[in-house]
């Protein structure tokens, strides 16, 4: 225990992960106020909607709209994401902050499903999102690994593919005079162990030993909390995250299967275990009950139901 990290960052996924793949239409006044729920717990980002196809991911038709009428705290992050130019476009033409992000995908497969570009076509996209960020003063915050763990049309994914996909990336970040903060490893659709987190993330740290590693874990199949404890006893202190694990991949092929790793879940994990968060869990746990409200059907999360300790210990 003595080598697990001081502090961690969670980054808070839930309006923009949970939203995109439920099967009702959330209105928008509802995902507002979830959003602005979660940005008084002490969280320091807030990933609010995609900038993507509505025709494809129909839950983020009013990502526009959310955009604008999300109420901003000066010491939080509304963050977006986006998977072509025209979306990266539309975040920067909307309120939310563009926080730069390069991508792969270690499945090609997955690839083209999620963003209909192969390996060569996305690096050339790449490319141009590098051209805008350069030109708009938007920083690089990440490379995101998608399917680094396994996908569920070409199977498992070896840390050797992963590094293979990432390689072209980040030299072309290079390219650029671009030193990147963070490599996301991604598991996308749930085929992360605990013993896969370790020796994806030793491969991708033997390979670039100077650059932080990050994860964003999917709860699919159970594992999701294990193989952030295990990203813990490796020293990762950035964590994404989803209130009530809400979310998954709409293209991952696995209709109804848990979403992303809880956040409060999370949060209670690691400040039982000394690590601190800068979160209000009991408020966070708020958001969690309020997520599963405005959905209107059940979520995964545990310690939305078990509440926290702080009020046993009190009464002890």
């Amino acid at each position: 225990m003595s080598d697990l990290p001081k502090r961690v960052t969670i980054r808070e996924e839930g309006p923009r992960e949970g939203f995109q793949i439920e099967a009702a239409t959330i209105p928008t006044a509802d995902k507002v106020r979830l959003i602005e729920a979660l940005a008084e717990t002490g969280l320091t980002e807030v990933q609010c909607v995609s900038f993507v196809d509505p025709r494809r991911v129909p839950g983020m038709a009013d990502a526009d709209e959310v955009a604008r009428l999300a109420r901003r705290r000066p010491d939080v992050r509304y963050s977006c994401i986006w998977l072509n130019q025209r979306g990266l476009e539309r975040a920067m033409q909307s309120s939310l902050d563009v926080l730069g992000e390069l991508q792969c995908a270690a499945s090609e497969t997955f690839g083209i499903r999620n963003s209909g570009r192969d390996a060569a076509a996305s690096l050339a996209e790449q490319r141009r999102w590098l051209e805008t960020y350069r030109a708009n003063g938007i920083a690089v915050e990440s490379v995101v690994v998608m399917t680094a763990f396994g996908c569920n049309i070409e199977g498992e994914i070896s840390p050797s593919k992963v590094v293979e996909r990432l390689a072209p990336v980040l030299s072309l970040a290079t390219e650029f005079d671009v030193k990147v903060p963070e490599v996301t490893l991604a598991d996308t659709v749930g085929w992360a162990t605990p013993r896969a987190v370790s020796r994806l993330v030793g491969a991708v740290r033997e390979r670039w030993p100077d650059i932080p590693v990050g994860l964003h874990l999917h709860d699919t199949r159970g594992t999701g909390l294990a193989n952030a404890f295990a990203g813990l006893q490796l020293g990762i202190t950035a964590f994404d995250a989803s209130c009530a694990g809400l979310g998954g991949c709409p293209f991952a092929g696995h209709k109804g299967a848990a979403g992303n790793i809880c956040t409060e879940d999370l949060v209670f994990l690691c400040e039982e275990m000394g690590i601190e968060t800068g979160i209000d869990l009991d408020r966070l746990i708020e958001c969690a009950r309020l997520a599963e409200q405005i959905v209107g059907h059940p979520l995964p999360g545990k310690v939305m139901n078990g509440g926290s300790l702080a009020g046993y210990r009190r009464a002890a």
